[in-house]
């Protein structure tokens, strides 16, 4: 793999496994994370390798060892994970009970998007195929939170739903926060329809850097930029979000996407834990 495809974010490699962290998060020392790509795991035929989505088609078994394989990497205990089941909707749960109750099921978290901790030993998983993953961290407060915002997340504005969670259950001062913006559809492969672009003029009132018009009545989306935007509206600070620069449909050699495989792939997951 070309490391140099990357200025953002952080690429490791041990063996055929390969994974995305972002250096603000590495440099607090207070988390395990990661972006997977679809490198080093055992799954076969459209799911190879690293395929890391339950429901999907695959050998439910391939996909507890791809998990395995991944944990062991970052130093978590794959049996602890927790999961969402996102439905491309803004609802976010605070996991606050101790382990036990949530673990490793893959339905534990019906019609949730979102996921939000401060119990250390508790991993969070969120999955993706093009979507945009927003990683949260607070090093004040030591709490930690995932969110899946595909386009329909993005300008129901589920970044904001994140922040408001944080400042109201625990007390975070938002400019404290981290935020990673990982690997997703870039503004050079995000074609939308009117309707869908119509969405986001009606979000944003200053959408000249997130709507790009094309011929045909088709428009380009730029989902980083506009999570980004809804980010510092909340209080975040620009110098605190990492804005990730690798485009899954562009990188299809190294990440599962939807567009790119034609819907034929397996999942990507963030994952996020406080030591």
């Amino acid at each position: 793999m070309d490391f140099n495809r990357t200025k953002n974010l952080s690429i490791h490699q041990k063996s055929d496994l390969i994974y995305i962290t972002f250096p603000s998060f590495d440099q607090t020392n207070l988390v395990n994370h990661c972006f997977s790509t679809k490198l080093g795991g055992v799954s076969k035929g459209i799911y190879e390798s690293l395929n890391l989505g339950f429901g999907r088609g695959d050998d439910d078994e391939n996909v507890k060892r791809n998990y395995k394989i991944l944990c062991s990497a970052l130093g978590i205990n794959s049996e602890d994970l927790v999961f969402s089941n996102q439905v491309h909707g803004i609802n976010i749960k605070v996991i606050s009970k101790e382990k036990g109750e949530y673990i490793n099921s893959k339905n534990n978290s019906e019609g949730i998007d979102g996921l939000i901790t401060n119990v250390p030993k508790l991993p969070l998983v969120t999955l993706y195929a093009d979507c945009v993953p927003l990683f949260f961290l607070d090093p004040v407060k030591k709490v930690a939170g995932l969110a899946h915002a595909g386009w329909r997340g993005t300008v129901n504005k589920i970044g904001l739903e994140m922040v408001e969670i944080f400042r109201n259950n625990f007390h975070s001062n938002p400019e404290d926060l981290l935020i990673g913006i990982g690997p997703s559809i870039g503004k050079c492969c995000f074609e939308v329809d009117e309707p869908v672009a119509r969405e986001f003029e009606t979000v944003f009132s200053n959408a000249d850097n997130i709507i790009y018009p094309k011929d045909n009545n088709k428009y380009i989306i730029d989902l980083w930029e506009a999570n980004k935007k809804i980010l510092v509206d909340s209080g975040i600070s620009p110098d605190h979000i990492t804005v990730t620069d690798l485009c899954t449909q562009c990188n299809k050699d190294i990440f599962f996407s939807h567009r790119g495989h034609n819907g034929k792939r397996g999942s990507l997951a963030a994952i996020i834990e406080l030591k």
